[in-house]
């Protein structure tokens, strides 16, 4: 790992506490609304796929598997926030996380710049969402919601348009609180084994198209809710 100086611009974005109530995540706004988090909404679209997986491999094997992802998510996601920040002395990198690390740390080096923020809390009157957004930054000069991913394989781009929905909800909670656009989004996953993680971007088209599946998945959270 090379260390680097990013350009900080971050943006003056408030926190925002937050609850669990009966298995949801719920952040409160300035104004005293309770939001769902963006999360809870893009999960409906994977729903379906979990609970088959976990019938297939057995409740104790899936929470052994989902546990040690977790955590190696939030590891990884710690680490990115720190080495973009220049904050590297106050984290421990396990062994067990380098390799990925390294090719995360190489790829944010290389491409990245002009932070805006980093694990920013945002929110949305007209998504009537909320949620904690990993990065923003330019990727290659252009301004983008950058989201950090862990997987133990590659992935087909098929595979991870809940990922998509969820930076597209980012981009255009950034834009109401900031009046800052965003054109582009990225999703980075840090893959075991890989000297470089996979990189997947959208344009401010295609990110427009995620937008309307986000509008739809929060009505169908509504209609949830109320049955």
């Amino acid at each position: 790992m090379i260390e680097k100086q990013f350009n900080l611009q971050l943006s003056d974005l408030q926190k925002l506490p937050r609850r669990n109530v009966n298995g949801k995540r719920l952040y409160e706004t300035p104004d005293g609304s309770f939001y769902p988090s963006v999360t809870t909404i893009t999960g409906q679209m994977t729903k379906k796929a979990i609970t088959e997986w976990r019938a297939r491999v057995g409740e104790k094997e899936a929470n052994r598997v989902t546990k040690v992802a977790s955590a190696r998510g939030t590891s990884i996601h710690k680490l990115c926030e720190h080495y973009i920040l220049g904050t590297m002395d106050d984290v421990k990198l396990m062994p067990s996380n380098k390799e990925m690390f390294d090719a995360m740390s190489n790829h944010l080096r290389d491409h990245v710049d002009n932070i805006h923020g980093v694990e920013s809390f945002l929110y949305s009157d007209f998504l009537r969402t909320a949620g904690q957004v990993d990065c923003i930054a330019e990727y290659d000069g252009v301004l983008s919601v950058i989201d950090f991913k862990t997987s133990k394989k590659r992935k087909p781009e098929s595979w991870i348009q809940n990922y998509f929905v969820q930076a597209a909800a980012y981009s255009f909670m950034f834009e109401e609180r900031t009046n800052i656009q965003i054109p582009q989004l990225v999703i980075m996953i840090g893959v075991d084994g890989d000297d470089e993680p996979q990189v997947f971007t959208k344009n401010t088209k295609e990110r427009n198209q995620y937008l309307l599946q986000f509008l739809d998945l929060r009505k169908q959270y509504d209609e949830a809710s109320d049955s």
